[in-house]
């Protein structure tokens, strides 16, 4: 009989603003990483002898984020020598894929404790650093995509063409993002989720004062004279202002089997339920949130109407409003407390802050099932349907 993943615990920093000047700018992405895992010993009390894997994400796997950033973090965490780390790279979604490997690892026997973790740090590893100019897809993908691969901000562009998503629709949906984190915030909503780093006491990136009047006014993010030509049908209407901010911050996940939990004295919070991940269209390339989300529902024999709350990845508003169309998904239960728009979006550990968020968000509400899905880079897309305990 397969054992049981549970969650026993999971945390995160507050996500600062990603570039010079942002909060954890001089702080070390392996210090940043470290400090998640050590909160989650420090809150569960479990020895970290006992963790057979930490399974952590990152994106820009470069420079002082290269050379498997997870065994240096929990050496920076104070963990033992004998246990091991591995770093995974799912784009966007890596830190819940690696919530995924932690729960196969224990449902199929090979872990009784592991921990899902994630890290970015992009005011020292900017976005894309680690593509360094190269044609890092290859001549048989550009002659199988002969009108070529495009950035996500033309994705965003693109999605919100199909799905007919007007610029107002955008810049309500991001302005709503900021008023329910500031409010969560303001709430205490965020506290029992959340460990300091350099006297950041709330999200950096929360605008409390945004309104679509204000947003309105911004410019627009991706249009210019190449992809006016390349996509001549395009009304523009993505800004920086509906889409996600580039940021800092770790989170992390302690996963165990539920034999191995009472073993140990410690209290599941959740268990996973179910997980997926799916593939689309890579030139779409961030609707892919949408079959994973089919395909992770049929998986736990459970309907849309099912899910108490969800965590949508922000990454652009159109990719959320999208979803939110072709899944028939209440908005009212998506990103109670805010989404990335206003939270940020630290790439490698932004899987692991959602099922932070998600776990809490449940506990608050009294819900009993939560699905976060994660659009990705290459059209894919991470699904994770937990159930409160």
């Amino acid at each position: 009989m397969a054992a049981e993943a549970v969650i026993v615990d999971a945390v995160r920093t507050p996500v600062a603003k990603g570039k010079p000047g942002g909060a954890y700018a001089d702080v070390h992405p392996v210090d940043l990483h470290a400090h998640a895992l050590a909160a989650l010993v420090e809150r569960t009390g479990i020895d970290p002898a006992e963790v057979d894997d930490v399974i952590s994400g990152a994106v820009g796997q470069i420079g002082e984020q290269s050379g498997n950033t997870a065994r240096w973090a929990l050496l920076g965490a104070g963990f033992p020598e004998s246990v091991p780390g591995v770093t995974v790279d799912r784009q966007c979604g890596s830190s819940q894929q690696a919530l995924h490997f932690a729960a196969q690892g224990v449902i199929a026997g090979a872990y009784d404790v592991a921990i899902a973790s994630g890290v970015e740090s992009m005011s020292r590893i900017p976005i894309g650093s680690q593509f360094q100019g190269k044609d890092f897809a290859g001549p048989k993908v550009g002659a199988r995509y002969d009108q070529g691969l495009v950035p996500q901000g033309i994705s965003a562009e693109l999605i919100a063409q199909r799905w007919n998503l007007s610029r107002t629709e955008l810049d309500e949906f991001a302005a709503e993002s900021h008023r329910r984190a500031a409010t969560a915030w303001k709430d205490g909503l965020f506290d029992s989720q959340v460990s300091f780093v350099n006297d950041l006491h709330v999200d950096e990136s929360i605008r409390p004062e945004t309104s679509v009047e204000s947003l309105a006014g911004l410019r627009l993010a991706f249009r210019d004279e190449y992809w006016e030509q390349r996509y001549p049908e395009l009304d523009w209407r993505v800004t920086a202002g509906n889409s996600s901010p580039v940021n800092d911050g770790s989170a992390a996940v302690l996963v165990a089997s539920r034999e191995s939990a009472d073993r140990l004295g410690l209290t599941p919070r959740a268990r996973v339920h179910a997980f997926a991940v799916a593939g689309d269209d890579p030139i779409y390339m961030l609707t892919g949130v949408i079959p994973a989300t089919q395909k992770v529902l049929a998986r736990a024999g459970l309907t849309i109407d099912d899910i108490d709350v969800f965590e949508v990845n922000e990454a652009f508003a159109s990719v959320v409003l999208a979803w939110q169309r072709e899944t028939g998904a209440d908005l009212a239960k998506v990103n109670v407390n805010g989404g990335a728009i206003a939270i940020g979006h630290p790439l490698g550990g932004s899987g692991a802050r959602l099922t932070t968020t998600l776990l809490n968000n449940l506990e608050q509400t009294g819900g009993r099932y939560g699905l976060q899905v994660m659009c990705e880079a290459g059209g894919l897309a991470n699904a994770t349907i937990i159930e409160r305990i």
